[in-house]
């Protein structure tokens, strides 16, 4: 059996994840992988059948998503060429976390797909959602990816079909400890106007930016380039994160117990709904960064965070569940070994 795993390129989350999940898709079946989008500072492990342009959504200096510069960025005309012209009926099965190209092209050719993303759990009726209504954001979480089975991951399980985050096998393996000093990850603002604002706070401030080129420090900031080993060595060593309300690593940050505070992008629908989950297990959100919130940043500063979560590792249970649900798929899989309490 043949099967496409199709991965968003916009942001490191998805790569991350697919990290865990590649290994145990390729276990079960021969794979190949699809990664779209412009916005990802990783470079994955697993090489690259397909890269595409795909769609990425950009963000202004100060955390605002920039519509017009998303819309300049966007080739209209070229994205549905690429779901036309993608071979995906060369593919048994099409596997999507939240890859808009992959997921329509399957439609367009009659090939069954699923998708296996975070999104798909946001959009899901029980997951919590803002008071204020984003019809706009609601109906792009909801036809982005147009596949006839979801499974998610989220913070919490609020649905049989909704399942803890995956944790990467790297991070599990970590023996947390704290050296004092936060680490900052907030993709959606430039590092100048990071520094502008931490530096009024009393604490050593670690930031990545992909806008860095090189690392320097500004007074208590420290701003280094994306590199995967030192900003995992920097969250393992952490009293606390600071990042956008994205999924993988707030979660990674609850997981290895940090101080956790999030500041979800402004008209990023998801990371509110995101914002949301999390304020509901008791972490700290911040509506935007500025000296506006010092006293509110001062005082999580001064203050712990116990936060217990529950993420085991059951990413093969969850690849098993997915594909003993394929009913018209059964016949053509191992015979995956049932599990009782995946996403209870």
């Amino acid at each position: 059996m043949k099967v496409l795993y199709a991965i968003q390129g916009t942001g490191n989350g998805h790569l991350s994840r697919a990290e865990d999940i590649v290994p145990h898709l390729r276990k079960r079946c021969q794979v190949d992988i699809l990664v779209s989008g412009t916005q990802s500072q990783l470079t994955p492990s697993f090489s690259i059948d397909y890269q595409l342009r795909g769609m990425s959504f950009l963000s202004s200096k100060k955390g605002k998503v920039d519509i017009i510069k998303t819309a300049i960025n966007t080739n209209v005309f070229k994205f549905f060429k690429e779901i036309s012209q993608f071979p995906a009926k060369k593919y048994d099965l099409i596997i999507s976390d939240f890859e808009p190209i992959s997921a329509w092209s399957a439609k367009y050719h009659g090939v069954n797909s699923v998708e296996l993303s975070h999104q798909a759990a946001v959009s899901h009726p029980n997951s919590p959602k803002p008071i204020d209504k984003h019809r706009i954001g609601n109906f792009i979480l909801g036809n982005y990816c147009p596949s006839p089975h979801k499974y998610g991951f989220h913070f919490e399980s609020y649905a049989s079909s909704i399942f803890t985050p995956v944790i990467r096998e790297n991070i599990r393996k970590l023996e947390s400890e704290n050296r004092g000093h936060y680490t900052v990850y907030l993709p959606a603002y430039h590092d100048d106007f990071i520094v502008q604002t931490l530096m009024h706070f009393k604490a050593e401030w670690h930031v990545f930016s992909k806008y860095a080129s090189c690392r320097y420090r500004v007074n208590n900031v420290w701003v280094n380039p994306i590199d995967t080993t030192k900003f995992t060595d920097s969250l393992r060593t952490s009293e606390g994160v600071l990042c956008g309300a994205g999924f993988e690593l707030p979660a990674e940050a609850l997981f290895l117990n940090k101080k956790l505070m999030v500041i979800p992008m402004m008209g990023q629908y998801e990371q509110l709904c995101n914002a949301e989950s999390l304020k509901k297990i008791g972490v700290l959100v911040l509506d935007k960064l500025c000296l506006l919130h010092r006293r509110t940043i001062s005082l999580w500063l001064m203050q712990s965070q116990q936060i217990a979560v529950n993420y085991p590792n059951r990413t093969e249970q969850i690849i098993d569940t997915i594909f003993n649900d394929l009913m018209p798929f059964k016949n053509e899989f191992p015979t995956p070994q049932l599990i009782d309490s995946v996403g209870v």
